[in-house]
């Protein structure tokens, strides 16, 4: 039997260290658990090395932090054996937020740090182990997120920070201010954007490995049926009966097989699907086989 308790970890530049394959809480509420049954889940995902979870603010409709802090406060030792990642920067417009008149990008201090502070309030929790700037805002100051951080640091309230999103630019850019863990962009065999537009050689340059998000590309992998769905899925269930590996452990094994080591988030409430996840990091891909599945991806051979 594949021993799917321990996959790799992941040491960004700092200290920050998450597990190899994170889990993304952004549906945690549409899961419609318990809290006791939460509690279960997390102790199940800690068990197969999953021992990161990544959050923001405004996940469900700004109550994501909370129902997860329920199970914590239930728990509270959970705590001491896992990495909490959040987000920050966009205000949406919410019943939780009625000052809200339009949706909008705040990377200002006083939101960061205020933001920040929430999260901790939600989550029962005295530090943040990540935070993120969930997307690039057009009147964002460089100066002034990067004092946002300093200061969160200095306070003890945050231990790393990075940003989400963002071009090999706009990461650089801050990066040159304070040092930044990660950049957490889409990736997946329907958006290979970053393999191109420099986002993964700039951080494999730096050494800093990114965080995926919609690695299965929102379940369109499965379900897809425009051209480029069926070419990329009919790859995937080739590669997959050669190697006798589960569908969606393949497109996670095709993902950290990248050299900038980017390390995927599964979003999905079932335990299974967490394994398939934590099982790619047991196999690797041969080069004839990862390229049968980009050439569907992009839709032709390489030049």
């Amino acid at each position: 039997m594949t021993d799917l308790t321990c996959p790799s970890l992941v040491t960004y530049p700092g200290g920050l260290t998450l597990s190899r394959v994170v889990a993304g809480m952004w549906r945690m509420n549409e899961w419609n658990l318990t809290p006791q049954q939460r509690v279960a889940w997390i102790e199940q995902a800690l068990a197969m090395g999953v021992t990161s979870f990544d959050h923001a603010d405004i996940y469900g409709g700004y109550g994501v932090e909370a129902t997860f802090g329920e199970a914590l406060a239930l728990q509270p030792s959970l705590r001491d054996k896992m990495q909490i990642v959040s987000k920050c920067g966009i205000k949406l417009i919410s019943a939780a937020r009625p000052e809200h008149t339009i949706q909008h990008y705040d990377t200002s201090a006083s939101h960061i740090i205020a933001s920040a502070e929430h999260s901790l309030r939600q989550l029962g929790t005295d530090h943040l182990d990540l935070l993120l700037i969930h997307r690039p805002d057009p009147l964002m100051n460089f100066d002034e997120i990067a004092g946002a951080f300093a200061r969160l640091r200095q306070d003890g309230k945050v231990r790393h920070f990075g940003v989400s999103n963002f071009s090999r630019h706009q990461f650089e850019s801050l990066n040159r201010r304070i040092a930044l863990a990660t950049n957490q962009v889409e990736f997946s065999p329907l958006c290979v954007a970053p393999m191109f537009d420099e986002t993964f050689d700039g951080l494999q340059d730096l050494g800093v490995a990114p965080m995926i998000w919609s690695p299965l590309a929102g379940g369109r992998l499965f379900s897809s049926d425009d051209a480029a769905g069926v070419r990329v899925r009919t790859a995937i269930q080739k590669v997959a009966h050669e190697l006798q590996r589960p569908f969606g452990s393949v497109v996670f094994a095709w993902i950290m097989q990248l050299p900038s080591r980017p390390v995927p988030l599964t979003g999905s409430g079932r335990i299974e699907a967490v394994k398939e996840a934590v099982e790619a990091t047991q196999f690797s891909l041969n080069r004839t086989q990862w390229f049968e599945i980009l050439r569907a991806a992009r839709g032709h051979e390489v030049a």
